[in-house]
């Protein structure tokens, strides 16, 4: 699956303001790669991944740290799980959920002994996408909510973040299924 240009610019006068930054572009491509790459086809499924991602990375569409905005040192005296805390575009946190990460994406114990591979584009992408095909986060799943007989974009925030911006998020992906469409 790809975005055309009419999809790009789609998104650019929808969700950026106008402006799409060449770091956007590259980072859905490396989404799309991604759900090329573990097979997710349904269009509903692949806007609402790249909905979560705009989300959950505040629109930049890069993998970001959990709050980014603070230090280093201040994440290890405040957050209880350092050095798991949140990284990439589903903001992946807990040591076990990097454990599965690095196992599901044949790391070979690279992720753990570096828990920063989780900010790269490419595996960032592809712990998103692998992770809410196959449910990682909470145990619910794409298929839970979007599949051929339904597609609950609000329901689907489950996959990530309970009901938290559901309704927002299910906007989005609305958004990404029309550029995706085009």
């Amino acid at each position: 699956m790809a975005l055309s240009k009419a999809g790009f610019d789609h998104v650019r006068d929808k969700l950026f303001k106008g402006k799409l930054k060449q770091t956007h572009v590259n980072n859905i491509n490396a989404i799309l790669l991604a759900v090329n790459k573990y097979k997710v086809t349904d269009l509903q499924q692949v806007a609402y991944i790249l909905a979560t991602a705009y989300h959950e990375t505040n629109a930049t569409m890069e993998p970001v740290r959990e709050a980014y905005w603070l230090s280093e040192a201040w994440r290890k005296k405040n957050l209880r799980y350092w050095p798991w805390y949140g990284r990439g575009h589903v903001q992946l946190t807990w040591q076990v959920n990097y454990e599965r990460a690095d196992q599901k994406l044949r790391l070979g114990g690279k992720l753990i002994k570096n828990p920063d591979l989780a900010m790269q584009s490419t595996i960032s992408a592809e712990i998103l996408v692998l992770g809410s095909k196959e449910g990682w986060f909470t145990n619910k799943k794409l298929d839970d909510f979007i599949n051929l007989q339904k597609t609950d974009y609000e329901g689907a925030r489950r996959i990530i973040n309970g009901t938290d911006k559901a309704k927002l998020v299910a906007g989005y992906a609305a958004i990404f299924e029309d550029a995706l469409e085009k």
